[in-house]
């Protein structure tokens, strides 16, 4: 049974994100978050223990999203035009917690927008293209409360556009860090030390979102959208996940039946175009491997 309005369709396709309110219970978050001080090492009441603020752990538990939140599956599969068009594993989610703590010299000092690095789009073991499988969709569900400055993935809708033609006029395809085939940079990918093309983009628009919601809210991003991690001033735990939506199949933007998913379609309007008939990638798909720094 769909679980999207009109409304909310149509926002999606104008601005690539929408955000899904009570996709899960509390007890439900507890089940995946109960033991996360003890896999951190840390003490909850005692941030003197609190040696790193931001923390992508590894995952222990797989559990069926389509289970354990069934309005944010389904609503995943409305976007990427049916369930048949996703990949098998996409369903299968775990419990490999970003964990957002804040720093003790940060405290009560919330950044603008304009202030933040690590700006990026997601996918960094693949070279890129408009039409890219590999990323079909970005999820952020809410394992904790976020509040305003309290450590919310931040979004740049506005960037959308600039990446899609960027992608559009690079058929050869580009690096997780959108560097361009021919450019000498395109396979020294060192995640982590960001190139000034992600933050040229994001420091040039105007108009941010911060990923703030209850326990059991569910962000789902067009795979375009620029985003990063924000200080945590409040110092409130912060949890959330970043299971991976692959598709079977590269996006299709010339479909004469017209049967074009919502994802699809924020990217045509983005672009500004009905359809890309005569597009088409100039080099094979290959993966490609980070260094982190």
């Amino acid at each position: 049974m769909p679980v999207l309005t009109e409304e909310e369709k149509e926002f999606f396709i104008q601005n690539g994100w929408i955000h899904l309110k009570g996709c899960f219970s509390r007890d439900q978050a507890e089940s995946i978050t109960g033991n996360v001080w003890e896999r951190l090492g840390m003490a909850p009441n005692d941030k003197s223990t609190w040696t790193r603020d931001k923390i992508h752990m590894g995952g222990e538990k797989t559990f069926n999203a389509q289970e354990f939140a069934p309005k944010a599956w389904e609503a995943i599969c409305e976007l990427c035009g049916g369930e048949d068009r996703i990949l098998e594993s996409a369903k299968w989610w775990q419990d490999a917690l970003i964990v957002n703590l804040g720093s003790a010299d940060k405290e009560g000092q919330p950044e603008a927008p304009h202030d933040l690095w690590g700006w990026h789009v997601d996918g960094d073991f693949f070279v890129h293209y408009l039409d890219s499988p590999e990323q079909g969709l970005l999820a952020i569900p809410l394992f904790t409360d976020v509040a305003p400055g309290a450590g919310g993935t931040v979004i740049c809708p506005e960037a959308m556009p600039i990446l899609a033609k960027h992608l559009y006029e690079n058929p050869a395809g580009v690096s997780p860090l959108m560097d361009p085939r021919d450019s000498p940079d395109f396979r020294n990918i060192e995640i982590g030390k960001y190139t000034s093309r992600y933050s040229d983009m994001a420091h040039g628009c105007v108009n941010f979102v911060e990923a703030c919601g209850d326990v059991g809210d569910v962000f789902l991003l067009h795979p375009l959208i620029l985003h990063t991690a924000s200080n945590n001033s409040l110092r409130h735990l912060r949890i959330i996940t970043n299971p991976p939506i692959g598709l079977k199949e590269p996006f299709k933007f010339y479909r004469p039946e017209g049967d074009y998913s919502l994802v699809e379609l924020a990217t045509l309007r983005a672009l500004g175009r009905e359809n890309l008939e005569g597009w088409s990638i100039t080099h094979p798909r290959e993966g490609m491997t980070p260094r982190h720094s």
